[in-house]
């Protein structure tokens, strides 16, 4: 089997979103099982809604290395979990690898499928951000794509970056480098910084008995 460079993103990604959904479960003291079905989850959630849209067999049904890859997530969680409890940023250093990667093979394979960018975008931040909901709705957690974060803006501020390698005439390997670390910088600084999007202010609604 001939492994692209969009394959190594996706296994890699897959590992880090994995690593990211099992280490949020095994902070609210889920078993074994279910930080693996919270990991996988976070792993393939995204890339099965973004295939499903674009009316192919969702990639993980062809293949099991994603079910080993979160495996192994979850092996590696468990070696050095007094590690990664102590490192306050672990899960969002992982989150923000997982959401760079996975909006780069959503553009590319949706690009592949014969769609525009404008599309490929919408379904790169599905890919990046739609796992991470599945896993906060799993945890009990207000999806981190509700909050006040700049997350899958993320996603858009990639596709931008590969539009406009597209149009420098940018190798595709350099394009593909490009949107991943346009996604992971704007995340990263985005938190560092506290830059968020206005929220949308209403009155407040009054239940009545």
């Amino acid at each position: 089997m001939q492994i692209s460079f969009v394959d190594i993103i996706e296994f890699v990604g897959t590992f880090a979103f994995a690593i990211s959904g099992i280490r949020l479960a095994s902070a609210k003291q889920f078993d074994l099982f279910g930080a693996f079905v919270v990991g996988l989850v976070t792993a393939i959630g995204g890339g099965t809604i973004r295939d499903l849209l674009l009316d192919v067999t969702p990639f993980w049904m062809s293949n099991s290395i994603y079910l080993i890859i979160t495996a192994l997530a979850l092996i590696w969680v468990m070696a050095f979990s007094k590690y990664l409890v102590r490192m306050d940023n672990t899960f969002f250093i992982f989150d923000a690898i997982g959401l760079a990667l996975f909006a780069v093979v959503g553009i590319q394979k949706t690009l592949d499928a014969g769609f525009p960018l404008w599309v490929a975008t919408i379904m790169g931040t599905f890919t990046g951000a739609a796992g991470g909901v599945l896993r906060d709705v799993f945890i009990n957690e207000i999806p981190l794509i509700f909050r006040k974060d700049i997350y899958a803006m993320a996603c858009v501020m990639g596709g931008f970056a590969y539009w406009v390698c597209g149009r420098l005439g940018c190798e595709a390997i350099t394009t593909q480098i490009t949107c991943g670390v346009c996604v992971f910088l704007t995340r990263v600084l985005a938190v560092k910084f506290h830059v968020s999007l206005p929220t949308l202010k209403g009155e407040e609604l009054h239940h009545t008995k």
